[in-house]
């Protein structure tokens, strides 16, 4: 694209050499007309000579004249006595004889007292004469005659009208004359060192000039060297005027153009603002000192140091002022209305109809709308974008109003704020951050060591930024800068180019919004991003979605902006109370949005479904937790790198780290953002996009009205467990939210705290119990478990129903899964997920079990062995013995507390009987071999025998070797025991181990070579081979080994003991006593010897008595024989007799 050019320029000179009579751009009568001569020393040296006519006699003004003089050289200035003293004092002497230079060396001193008042004099009246010559023109054409041929426009301009002067200073940028350039520069310099000599400056502004009291419009008054000083003054009285400061004065509309004309006229060269020029000419020198002057280059370079601390303060002043007219017209900035004239008329950006057309000058228009230009693709010249005001400020101030605006340091007036926005929209710092001064410097570390494989001046290296924000690589003034510039980009999503970009059409298919400079009530710039990321997640289903480039740069920015809720309007603005509320004290990075989630059924309705979707959002897409992100590095990295890579809003990110929450990689924050997300999610099913997308319709179906997940869980899971139970014949749960609400189940079983209600119930017993537990791989949850009988009522019922679910369910039980993983995998690969534990117990004493799984397990057993109901298998297989043997235990238990094992004793007891159902009596049997092994598998014996343990068998005890030698040490210890209670239990045992030797594991070791010869062919149970044994141990032609033989005479002894302590309770107790006893073939001959004995003596005692009884038989029949023939009435003898 061609260059930009400036916009019509200098009509100033059009005046001053406009055929106009010279008096009417004379507005001070005190000065005498005087025929303006341009002399030979009026040109640069080495131009060409040309006889003038001489100057005519001047009237005095202020003590000053022109005297009469001819001379071959022409008058010079220096050869006048009233500057001859000053000339001498401050002029080098080489440039005495040309009079611009002397002209150019006096009026440029700062201060008024260093020229003497009639010289001050002398030197303005040669300046009104000067400019107000038209034969100056003639001096314009002999100086620049090669120039004018080169310049068409200038060559084309008709002669005598002062628009030649006008054109050659117009394109002044483009003449290489070197003497030429010289001339017109010095002819400018000389115009703008007073207002009254530019044409109709002091006419249009006399009134504006009285009532701001910016000085004298009469020589007399004040002296004419400081006249430049009237208009800063003036420019002052606009600027307070634009920015509607209380009592300023409105300035007359003829009098504003002409200060802003004068503006312009003098944006190329620094010396045209006098003002400007008298302010920094020091610091010009500091800081500028090799700038050469002209097109704005001494502006330029001034603003770039206007906040170094050598930089005067009058000087800082004065660039202000000029940046603030630059503001309010961009022509009074040179080069940008040079740069930008081209662009300005190619995207039309004065054509708009919706914008006054007073507006369409102002700095911030013209900003926008090129800004609209570069982010929907166009070219705009690198001049143009080069040029924006403000790119050279350090933005100091600036970035303390932002911090103000963020809110982190107040409140701030809205005025204020939407000035703030409007000023960030003209900078446009999100094109390029190096317009932020502020942020280029303290960025410029990362920028280098973590953006450098980006261009420089790319947008994305503000995303870079972002994405390194709170990373080891960012530092903390960086940071803050950033962050103040983010807070107001994420504020117009025009802001981001990159946005813009790839999102306008979608924008204005979904958001409506069409124009760059379009406004919306119902849709503010600040909405536009969250429609647009609210349709970036939608499914195929939901339909309106964004096209693929705009949902990837979406997510992009969400992910990033996610880190601070100052970054996110809507939420900002629907939260302002609950943030102050809640989360005042919580000032790290996102621990503001996590306040808000934890207390999300504290806020406000609106609030409340903010941060609702928001988290719905990050359920599906976790990576908008950047910090979370940042944490879990490694874990990602090791585990769920091909998840991460290939995560496409499905969630199975979050379900992988929470998967591996306790692997070694985990890092103490990952482990705490995962649990605190996990935490989240129960309060809204909605929350985990897995299982709302696999039971979303499920639970409308099922489980309407239910909001939080753990509720909805407990609904989905009541519903499959009764389908289960009734054997349905069609599950009323879809398979997938079946699948989906196993995963939930375990997940929840890994902190108490995802069960909110046990962990609400439990919160006393956890503090004075497990206060030094940490929560997580369900470590609390086991540690009530183990402190369970001194658990509260209202805690102690919630755990027993958690087992009773994990002993119908083992894979919720997750320490048994955590600590047995691997043995599960190397015995039960085979076994269904509910017969885990089954499977493990199985398999606990093979050698090749790990021994932390092997006292897992052991752990279960006791618990299961404490209640029935929390056995499913015996309870499946005993459903009706136990109502039909134990119904008086049952009738004194409650539905939430364990039974202590009475009713599995009460089951024993009738296993020794051989009373059970074969179902029943098998799986009492493997409960009688486990607990005899282990005595802590007997509630019962444990809780009656500890003291006796802990003083008859300490050492056995403290072994822990799960071999049945503690039960040995109480059958031997039996009459030492002093405990009721404790006797009774062993004397069960004793009673339990003559049904089965099994069930006497030191017998059976003992005896397992004779059982194997002696009893083989004897099925075991119901004491068959304890019969078989004892009839060994009578045989005298058995010969037993010496062990058993031992170990069964102990036996006997025993249970000899405990028949007389323990008689019999009632026919089938002595029965079974009898049967069981190694005596029974003794005892049985001498019962059938008894009864024979009876039934012989029946037999002789009915031989002896058969003719009693024929007798009496007789004498009976014939007494009721004659009752029956003896008539009703007595005979009267019978009376007599009576």
């Amino acid at each position: 694209m061609a260059d930009c050019i400036r916009v019509p320029l200098l009509l100033l000179f059009l005046c001053i050499f406009s055929s106009l009579h010279p008096i009417q751009c004379q507005n001070n009568p005190l000065v005498a007309k005087i025929p303006a001569n341009p002399d030979l020393n009026l040109l640069p040296p080495g131009a060409p000579v040309e006889r003038l006519p001489a100057p005519v006699e001047r009237l005095p003004v202020g003590g000053a004249s022109l005297p009469r003089r001819r001379s071959s050289t022409g008058w010079k200035l220096s050869e006048e006595g009233v500057c001859r003293e000053d000339l001498t004092r401050l002029c080098p002497k080489h440039s005495w004889n040309n009079n611009l230079a002397v002209l150019e060396c006096l009026q440029d001193k700062k201060e008024e007292t260093e020229i003497a008042a009639e010289c001050n004099h002398l030197l303005w009246n040669y300046k009104l004469n000067l400019t107000t010559d038209p034969k100056f023109e003639s001096v314009a054409v002999e100086v620049c005659k090669t120039t004018i041929t080169e310049i068409k426009e200038c060559a084309a301009e008709q002669l005598g009208k002062g628009f030649l002067v006008s054109c050659l200073v117009d394109h002044r940028g483009n003449i290489s004359d070197y003497q030429c350039n010289q001339y017109i520069t010095k002819m400018t310099t000389i115009v703008f060192s007073d207002y009254r000599l530019i044409c109709g400056f002091m006419d249009k502004c006399r009134e504006d000039i009285n009532a701001l009291h910016c000085g004298s419009i009469s020589t007399g008054e004040k002296d004419v060297h400081s006249q430049g000083e009237v208009i800063a003054c003036l420019e002052k009285g606009l600027v307070r005027e634009a920015e509607e400061q209380p009592g300023a004065h409105p300035i007359k509309e003829d009098c504003k153009k002409s200060i802003m004309r004068v503006a312009e006229l003098s944006s190329d060269d620094f010396h045209l603002d006098r003002y400007l020029y008298f302010s920094c000419r020091e610091d010009r020198e500091r800081f500028c000192e090799n700038t050469l002057a002209g097109e704005g280059r001494v502006y330029k370079c001034l603003f770039n140091h206007k906040f170094e601390e050598a930089m005067s303060e009058r000087c800082r002043e004065a660039l202000t002022t000029r940046q603030k007219l630059i503001a309010q017209d961009y022509k009074v900035s040179y080069s940008l209305a040079k740069a930008c004239k081209s662009d300005l008329r190619k995207y039309r950006c004065s054509a708009d109809s919706n914008v006054p057309r007073a507006r369409e000058a102002r700095l911030s228009y013209l900003l926008l709308c090129l800004e609209s230009a570069v982010h929907r693709g166009r070219v705009v010249s690198g001049e143009s974008r080069a040029t924006a005001p403000g790119c050279t400020a350090r933005a100091g101030p600036l970035h303390c109003l932002m911090r103000v605006g963020r809110g982190d340091m107040g409140a701030i007036d809205p005025n204020c704020q939407r000035a703030l926005q409007t000023l960030i929209q003209e900078a446009d710092p999100g094109a390029d951050y190096r317009i932020d001064r502020a942020l280029n410097e303290a960025c410029e570390s990362v920028i280098q060591t973590a953006c450098k494989h980006i261009r420089s001046g790319d947008p994305m290296i503000l995303s870079c930024l972002m994405e390194h924000l709170y990373t080891e690589k960012m530092v903390e003034d960086c940071e803050h800068r950033l962050l103040e510039l983010q807070y107001f980009i994420a504020r117009d999503w025009k802001l981001d180019p990159i946005l813009y970009r790839k999102c306008q059409g979608d924008a204005a298919r979904l958001c409506h919004t069409h124009g760059w400079n379009e406004t919306s009530e119902m849709m503010p710039p600040g909405a536009i991003f969250s429609c647009l990321y609210r349709h970036a997640y939608r499914s195929v289903e939901q339909g309106r979605r964004l096209s693929r480039d705009c949902k990837v740069e979406v997510q992009r920015i969400l992910h990033q902006r996610a880190l601070d809720v100052k970054l996110d309007p809507e939420l900002q603005r629907r939260c302002m109370t609950d943030l102050g509320k809640w989360c005042s004290e919580k000032t790290e990075p996102g621990q503001e949005l996590e306040c808000l989630q934890d207390h999300l059924e504290d806020l406000v309705l609106d609030c409340r479904d903010v941060v609702g979707n928001l988290t719905e959002l990050e359920s599906e897409d976790i990576q908008i937790e950047a910090l979370l992100m940042q944490a879990c590095e490694p874990v990602i990295q090791t585990y769920c790198h091909e998840v991460a890579d290939n995560q496409i809003n499905t969630g199975d990110l979050m379900e992988c780290l929470v998967q591996n929450k306790h692997q070694k990689e985990m890092n103490e924050k990952c482990s705490v953002g995962v649990t605190h997300f996990q935490l989240i999610q129960i309060k809204d099913f909605r929350f985990s996009y897995k299982f709302k997308t696999a039971c979303k319709e499920d639970v409308l179906k099922l489980c309407p009205n239910i909001k939080k997940k753990v509720d909805v869980v407990i609904c989905l899971s009541t519903t499959v467990r009764n389908d289960t139970l009734q054997d349905a014949k069609e599950q009323r749960v879809s398979i997938k939210c079946r699948k989906q609400l196993r995963v939930e189940e375990v997940e929840m079983s890994e902190d108490i705290r995802l069960e909110p209600e046990l962990y609400d119930s439990c919160k006393q017993d956890i503090t004075r119990l497990c206060q030094n537990v940490a929560f997580g791989n369900a470590q609390v949850i086991e540690c009530l478990k183990e402190n369970k009988r001194q658990l509260t009522q209202r805690c102690h019922q919630r755990i027993f129903k958690l087992q009773e679910v994990e002993m119908v369910d083992p894979e919720l039980d997750y320490q048994l899964m955590r600590v047995c993983k691997h043995m599960i995998r190397r015995f039960c690969t085979d076994s269904e997920g509910k017969n885990t534990l089954q499977c493990l117990k199985q398999n606990k004493n093979s050698e090749l079990m790990d021994p932390k799984c092997k006292q897992m397990i052991t752990k279960r057993q006791i618990t299961q062995n404490t209640d029935y109901r929390l056995n499913p298998v015996l309870r499946k297989a005993c459903k009706a013995d136990i109502p039909k043997f134990c119904q008086p235990i049952l009738n004194k238990a409650t539905a939430d507390s364990e039974l202590e094992g009475q009713v599995i004793s009460c089951l024993k007891l009738k296993y020794a009987d051989q009373r059970l159902s074969p179902d029943c009596e098998a799986q009492i049997q493997v409960i009688l071999q486990e607990s005899a092994l282990d005595y802590r598998l007997d509630p019962q014996l444990q809780i009656h025998c500890t003291a006796e343990i802990s003083r008859l068998c300490p050492e056995e005890a403290a072994a822990q070797e799960q071999t049945g030698q503690v039960e040995e040490c109480l059958k031997v210890n039996l009459l030492k025991i002093k405990q009721d209670g404790c006797k009774k239990e062993v004397l069960n045992m004793l009673k339990e181990s003559k049904a089965d030797i099994f069930v006497d594991p030191v017998l059976h070791t003992a005896c397992a070579l004779d059982i194997k010869h002696q009893c083989a062919a004897i099925p075991p149970g119901r004491g068959r081979q304890m019969s078989c044994l004892m009839e060994a141990l009578q045989d005298k032609r058995v010969r037993l080994q010496p062990e058993c033989k031992k170990r069964l005479q102990d036996r006997i002894d025993m249970w000899s003991y405990a028949a007389k302590v323990a008689p019999a309770e009632g026919f089938s107790d002595l029965a079974m006593q009898v049967m069981t006893s190694p005596s029974k073939n003794y005892i049985l001959t001498v019962i059938g010897a008894g009864v024979a004995l009876l039934f012989m003596m029946g037999l002789l005692c009915g031989r002896f008595t058969k003719r009693v009884t024929q007798e009496l038989k007789d004498r009976f029949y014939r007494h009721g024989t004659a009752r029956r023939v003896v008539p009703t009435s007595p005979p009267p003898s019978h009376r007599y007799d009576f």
